[in-house]
């Protein structure tokens, strides 16, 4: 294992840019996972690992016995990646959260994935721009069996550091189409378009018949979904809220929308 401490090495500058910077990471094609987490949900989607980079103290807490799980990655992927340690400051320096893991990897963008006509229930996102919002959603949806989620423009960048660790591995899980002419892809779409909104016209989330597919929509976490796209929608569905709260962050939301659908479907499956 090879050691770097300086600031001005190419390689760090690098990698510096990739944590902190968009244009980067598209000029370079690369991203960064920050942590043993992302690493383990990457090895386990058979997604290819280009280098390691450790900080010390991560290091050494594995080799003491206090936090073996850095050191067991190390050990079982450098002798099939580049690995390099790092002093805590530098390792700080390129990471890109504010609380080092002390591990990271650095892997190649993908390319956009494969189009094909969308049959089943999705997630639509227009201008989602927190990072941790936005990787909260891809987990969220990861999670309750949604297969693609659409960015449309205005969107963080998905496979940004920092929405890759707010998404805990469901990157991996998901198609993501970065870019999306969200109205184009949902022109033949065959099932229902939902989108959340605070309307008179809008419908309780609990009185929907969500057993088929929907296409959901969710907007920017200030001004919600655009009214060119409210438009397409065929739902207008609100959460009932009881509290005094006027509305709920975009992630909340998307978790309660996607979930009540899940309820339906659970229901709906005769016991075996």
């Amino acid at each position: 294992m090879r050691t770097l401490t300086s600031r001005d090495n190419p390689q760090i500058r690098r990698l510096h840019g990739l944590a902190t910077s968009t244009r980067e990471r598209r000029k370079h094609g690369e991203t960064l996972l920050d942590g043993p987490h992302l690493v383990a949900a990457a090895v386990a989607a058979g997604w290819p690992l280009k280098a390691l980079y450790v900080s010390e103290s991560g290091l050494a807490d594995g080799e003491n016995g206090e936090n073996g799980e850095i050191a067991s990655w190390v050990a079982r992927l450098a002798p099939m990646l580049p690995c390099t340690r790092l002093p805590d400051a530098l390792f700080a320096h390129i990471s890109p959260v504010d609380a080092p893991s002390g591990l990271l990897a650095l892997i190649d963008l993908p390319a956009p994935p494969q189009v094909m006509p969308l049959e089943d229930s999705l997630v639509v996102l227009d201008g989602v721009q927190d990072p941790g919002n936005l990787g909260a959603i891809l987990r969220t949806a990861a999670a309750a069996g949604i297969g693609d989620a659409l960015l449309g423009e205005g969107c963080a960048q998905a496979w940004a550091p920092r929405v890759l660790r707010a998404g805990m591995g469901a990157h991996f899980l998901l198609r993501i189409h970065e870019g999306a002419d969200i109205p184009a892809a949902l022109a033949a779409y065959p099932g229902q378009v939902a989108a959340t909104a605070l309307s008179e016209q809008a419908r309780s989330l609990y009185t929907l018949d969500l057993r088929g597919p929907v296409a959901w929509l969710f907007g920017a976490e200030g001004r919600g979904v655009s009214a060119a796209l409210l438009a397409r929608a065929d739902i207008l569905a609100s959460i009932p809220m009881p509290g005094a709260a006027e509305s709920l962050n975009v992630a909340a939301a998307a978790a309660v929308c996607l979930f009540e659908q899940v309820r339906q479907r659970v229901r709906d499956i005769p016991a075996s």
